[in-house]
């Protein structure tokens, strides 16, 4: 009795997904109702009861999105076997692929627990290449906007990550995030987005990100801040050639006075650093080496010592007009001109001098920046870069707005604000006697 009994309730269910999937948005709201009031019929352990993923053959995911996800989600919660993962994590790829954003996006909790799900399985298959695309697509199906952080972003960051499918990652980087609704999100996504920018040596969005988190407002120190301003002392020495212990005003008062505690051999790197001299540099390397492989940021330390050389290499084009290779080498501390050849070859390559070389006599000429900013693709740069600072400018000014109609904020402000006294009214002129 029980078993037909429940068998009834599911169908009668599978039944009206069918029918209110394809209706008007009122019907899609009576369904998610009818779901949320069903999650413990389709969630039971009752081994009576028939399996969620039973019915999920009744279903299509492209036209039942809602109720498939319900269904999903129930049957994925269950303990899955080794030898079913790749199964359940080939439905969920298709079902994520093929489903509706206006559905799924009625249910963000259950979607957002499928995709996690989906991540775990990828990733216990030791295959996290696996899970890029799809995750990605998921992405974009629960974002609103472009401008908006999900929950899902860090996941999929974290994915091309272990992948080292770095570009595809840059392709969200790329977007301008201005609604955040968690503060783990944001951490664990410049956090991550940070690490993608380093694998592609895009240093600059690497500091900026990674700054990000240092600066974040927070009550408590967490590990993610800790992580991020290490590897923002290394991302810093990098791309700028210095690195300030101090921090912007606007950083919380939490990570001012804890952040340098755990960091104390990346800030004995950036003071060897500003020597510029290498053998200060390499020795303080060696005494903290341990502590870089522990914290998995030796590779970006090397990539700290090898920027030294090419720091002390720019130096010298602000000197000399020309300079023989030996000379180059003896200066930056190089072992042989072959190696001080390679690396302003590199550098050259890379944009970062004006020189060429003369194999015959091994001299090398500095030359002045060849840009003239008159070209159409420079100017096209140029444009694009001012209609992005005058949208952010339009962006910051609604906020702005936003803010300042809070009553939370206005309520704040005004408890803070201390009574005028008449010394206020001190530079006030004195109404005129008529």
């Amino acid at each position: 009795m029980n078993l037909n009994a429940s068998t009834n309730s599911v169908e009668a269910l599978v039944a009206k997904i069918q029918g209110l999937s394809g209706g008007t948005a009122r019907d899609l709201a009576h369904l998610h109702s009818l779901l949320k009031e069903s999650e413990d019929l389709l969630v039971s352990s009752d081994s009576t009861r028939p399996s969620p993923a039973s019915f999920l053959s009744e279903l299509d995911p492209s036209k039942h999105s809602l109720g498939y996800l319900y269904f999903l989600e129930a049957s994925t919660s269950r303990p899955i076997s080794k030898e079913g993962s790749g199964e359940v994590a080939l439905s969920i790829t298709r079902f994520i692929d093929a489903c509706k954003a206006d559905q799924i996006r009625l249910a963000p909790d259950k979607f957002i627990s499928v995709c996690r799900r989906f991540k775990d399985q990828v990733l216990l298959a030791e295959a996290p290449i696996r899970g890029v695309a799809p995750m990605l697509i998921a992405v974009r199906k629960l974002q609103i906007s472009s401008e908006q952080l999900t929950p899902l972003h860090p996941d999929f960051l974290l994915l091309c990550l272990l992948a080292k499918c770095y570009k595809t990652g840059l392709s969200v980087l790329e977007d301008y995030i201005y609604e955040v609704d968690q503060p783990r999100d944001f951490f664990l996504y410049c956090y991550y987005g940070g690490m993608i920018c380093i694998g592609q040596k895009q240093f600059r969005k690497a500091s900026e990100l990674l700054h990000n988190v240092v600066t974040a407002p927070m009550s408590t120190i967490n590990a993610i801040a800790v992580e991020a301003y290490k590897k923002y002392i290394l991302v810093s020495l990098i791309y700028a050639g210095q690195f300030s212990t101090s921090f912007p005003k606007y950083t919380s008062s939490v990570a001012q006075r804890n952040l340098k505690n755990f960091s104390q051999p990346y800030l004995d790197l950036a003071i060897s650093y500003s020597t510029g001299k290498i053998s200060e540099l390499e020795s303080c390397v060696q005494m903290h080496k341990e502590k870089f492989e522990a914290d998995n940021n030796l590779g970006v330390v090397k990539q700290v010592v090898s920027s030294m050389y090419k720091r002390n290499i720019q130096r010298l084009t602000q000197t000399y007009l020309t300079l023989s290779l030996e000379d180059i080498a003896n200066s930056v501390q190089l072992k042989s001109s072959k190696e001080a050849e390679m690396h302003v070859l590199q550098m050259i390559q890379d944009g970062e001098i004006y020189a060429t070389i003369n194999q015959k006599d091994g001299m090398v000429r500095f030359l002045e920046d060849p840009e003239q900013y008159k070209t159409c693709q420079m100017i096209e740069h140029i444009d694009s870069s001012i209609q992005r600072i005058m949208a952010l400018s339009k962006k910051l000014s609604a906020m702005d707005e936003h803010i300042s109609c809070d009553a939370l904020y206005l309520a704040k402000v005004g408890r803070e604000r201390h009574r005028f006294d008449f010394e206020d009214f001190d530079s006030v002129p004195q109404k005129l006697n008529m």
